[in-house]
């Protein structure tokens, strides 16, 4: 062909010689080498991102539903006794937004059996205020839920009943250092209540620490009648609550004051997500090493092809056309392993639950024990934007390294590359 009659751009002729040369043959079987383990880098660099990320926004929105499933989006108190919480929380429940509103007594106590000892968290909450918490009512295992107020039972996690050695029917004694006043000062007040219910919530910290009990009860228990602790309020969307704030103070009264989730959980949030970026900045570094290894490659292969590329250039083909066979050639392995890293990524994502324990019960250890990571069973949650951003960058990575060889191919003078052949 002729210099002046040449062809389009990526065409046919480029394409076969650059995939040729990816072919690996004894001559070059080094440069092959390096292709193969440039290609592994980047298919793992982009499935080990692509999963990291996916466990981490998982294990985030686990804890965060989990955390807000069970706890109110607002928590409302009172500036002085909280005598007239029903009416307060038939105000909030008006505000356009709030999905409802809790009146709840809580209080710390020690749970004992005639084998053991635990402290617990005690709730206070009326039966279908207790129903409406979701990520209790939908997870009973064991009793039920119904007729809860006509009794004073007790629900409580299935990790607390395995430390107590308790089931359904069984009492257990509840001491709380806040009893009846006597001449000789504040008495402990101990009192045994059955068994009615046991759920499990998922996250190991609540199971073993959290019991509700009916709201008069827990107000006779505690030495509040007429009382309750807070009101915990629901919103139909938890972003909202900076919108809503206001509007449920005004509703509830002077009397009152607020604290919402991004308050009470701001820190551990906020070290989530420093700790998210900082592991995408991390784990970008091996695709990094990966276009790297295309770089060193393709440099290697340009002085390996030099009497091929001068052939090429007597032969008519253009700077570009050498140029894009070099590219096409790098490019290659960047795309196929991104793709092939995309691929074993959202593979992995689907299973991580059965890798775990397939990969525990190899080893014959606990990988994400629960009661570390507040979590029964590892959770991943793939972002499409997340995901997407790291395919792109991959990709964009791969491409990039492949212009500086690419270009220094082309720039190849077909005199000096032959003097020596």
């Amino acid at each position: 062909m002729s210099q002046t009659g040449s062809t389009r751009a990526f065409a046919p002729f480029e394409w076969l010689v650059a995939l040729r040369y990816l072919r690996p043959r004894r001559k070059e079987g080094f440069i092959s080498v390096i292709a193969f383990f440039s290609f592994i880098g980047i298919m793992l660099g982009v499935m080990t991102l692509i999963v990291v990320m996916a466990v981490m926004n998982g294990f985030r929105q686990e804890l965060f539903n989990k955390m807000l499933g069970l706890n109110g989006h607002v928590v409302v108190h009172s500036l002085g006794n909280f005598t007239d919480y029903d009416e307060v929380a038939g105000r909030i429940r008006e505000v356009s937004g709030v999905k409802f509103a809790l009146p709840l007594v809580e209080g710390q106590v020690m749970v004992s059996t005639p084998s053991t000892s635990s402290g617990a968290l005690v709730r206070g909450l009326r039966e279908h205020d207790l129903k409406k918490l979701t990520a209790v009512s939908k997870n009973v295992r064991f009793g039920t839920l119904d007729g809860f107020d006509k009794e004073p039972g007790i629900a409580l996690g299935t990790r607390l009943a395995n430390d107590l050695n308790v089931r359904v029917g069984d009492k257990i004694s509840l001491l709380s250092p806040r009893g009846a006043s006597t001449a000789l000062g504040t008495a402990p007040r101990v009192k045994r209540y059955p068994v009615a219910a046991i759920f499990e919530i998922g996250m190991s910290e609540y199971d073993s620490s959290i019991m509700f009990m009916p709201l008069k009860e827990a107000q006779l228990y505690f030495n509040q009648p007429d009382n309750v602790t807070v009101l915990e309020v629901v919103l139909d969307s938890p972003d909202e609550v900076g919108k809503l704030g206001s509007q449920i103070i005004t509703a509830g009264g002077p009397s009152i004051y607020i604290s919402d989730w991004r308050q009470r959980n701001a820190t551990f949030f906020n070290a989530l997500e420093v700790e998210r970026n900082v592991m995408f900045l991390i784990l970008t570094l091996i695709v990094l090493v990966a276009a790297l290894n295309i770089i060193a490659g393709l440099i290697m292969l340009v002085k390996d092809k030099g009497g091929d590329i001068a052939i090429l250039r007597t032969m008519g083909a253009t700077r570009g056309a050498v140029m894009r066979i070099f590219f096409i050639t790098g490019t290659s392995i960047g795309v196929t392993g991104t793709l092939a890293g995309f691929a074993l990524g959202v593979l992995v994502c689907a299973h991580i639950d059965r890798l775990r324990g397939i990969i525990g019960w190899i080893t014959s250890t606990e990988l994400f024990a629960p009661e570390l990571y507040y979590l029964s069973q590892l959770p991943a949650e793939m972002d499409t934007g997340e995901t997407a951003s790291v395919v792109i960058m991959a990709l964009l990575l791969s491409i990039l390294a492949t212009l500086y060889p690419s270009w220094r191919a082309s720039r190849l003078d077909p005199v000096e590359a032959l003097r020596y052949e």
